[in-house]
């Protein structure tokens, strides 16, 4: 009896997070370095994330720049209902932005995961490492290449009296090309560059994945005769689609968000383009430059982000109810 008496007064005297092994104040006491260098984002998160959360109320109202309290737009705000969501939606334009914001981002998800896994795997089967070394390299070289440089290596090619392009048709006897009125050819265009700028850094991601299989699964594999396609077909691929699943899902949580930063430095205000690359983004960045209202902007905003909370929701269902080891919860 006395010595249950001094053990509790023991356990009493510790701080909290000792006597609950495995809580959440024990692992910070354990880990403190860690989340030390998390807490810029983790601040960050909440300031820019969180604390915005009460400002949604301005797609609700008339956004008077006098109200900039969070109480001010709740108590003195002037109240419009879903006035604001009219500016977008029967707009003539809002069919077309919104199916080409879905369409390239499909694409741009689509082809941008094929070609980030294929890489991975082509690097995997490579076995002289200096080469894969450069080969990584020149990969991620384009990913700290800002869009503006991009648009400029875009004119260089593309440019109707000096583009390479033009240049090589006109070699082999075809009739030159005018690029910046054609808007067919953008969506290819903007796939392929995304590819390029961003397919190197996406397969370090599935790489790490790969590498970190177990090595003697490839050895029972080689010892039963399996060949090295057999071994990426059966072994590979199935191992790492956990990987590919949520990263797929964590992107079409964004597919109501293009790409603005992109779209706007490689096509600008070009009117001829925008049948094809017109986005939701671009869209509203324009109207806010001529309207400037705050309001209906955070509408749209907040239709975005609805539409991408359904997606991520919807296809996560989908993802446990058919592959439970690809769901994000």
């Amino acid at each position: 009896m006395r010595k249950k008496n001094e053990k509790e007064k023991n356990m009493a005297d510790k701080p909290f997070y000792h006597h609950r092994k495995g809580g959440f104040f024990h692992d910070i006491a354990k880990n403190k370095f860690s989340y030390l260098i998390a807490l810029p984002a983790i601040i960050y998160v909440f300031i820019f994330s969180y604390m915005a959360y009460p400002y949604m109320l301005i797609a609700f109202q008339r956004y008077n720049y006098r109200n900039t309290s969070i109480f001010g737009i709740i108590f003195k705000g002037d109240w419009v209902g879903f006035d604001n969501f009219k500016f977008f939606f029967l707009s003539q334009n809002a069919f077309r932005v919104t199916w080409n914001t879905i369409y390239l981002n499909m694409m741009f998800i689509i082809t941008g995961t094929a070609m980030s896994v294929l890489l991975a795997v082509l690097l995997n089967e490579l076995r002289c490492k200096w080469f894969v070394k450069t080969t990584q390299s020149v990969m991620l070289f384009p990913s700290y290449i800002s869009w503006i440089m991009v648009s400029y290596i875009l004119i260089s090619l593309f440019s109707t009296q000096y583009g390479m392009v033009n240049h090589v048709l006109k070699a082999v006897g075809a009739a030159p090309v005018n690029w910046y009125t054609n808007p067919d050819v953008w969506p290819a265009i903007l796939v392929i560059m995304r590819i390029w700028k961003g397919a190197g850094m996406n397969a370090i991601i599935f790489l790490a994945a790969i590498t970190g299989i177990d090595s003697s699964v490839y050895e029972a594999a080689a010892i039963d005769g399996a060949g090295r396609f057999q071994m990426v077909k059966r072994i590979t691929m199935p191992l790492i689609m956990p990987t590919v699943a949520i990263l797929t899902l964590l992107s079409l949580g964004k597919i109501m968000y293009g790409d603005f930063g992109m779209i706007y430095a490689l096509v600008g205000d070009n009117g001829t383009l925008y049948k094809t690359t017109d986005i939701i983004d671009t869209y509203i960045f324009r109207s806010m430059r001529q309207v400037g209202d705050m309001s209906q902007s955070t509408a749209i905003g907040l239709f975005q982000s609805g539409i991408g909370f359904l997606m991520v929701y919807g296809s996560n269902w989908l993802a446990k109810k058919f592959y439970p080891e690809g769901a994000l919860y």
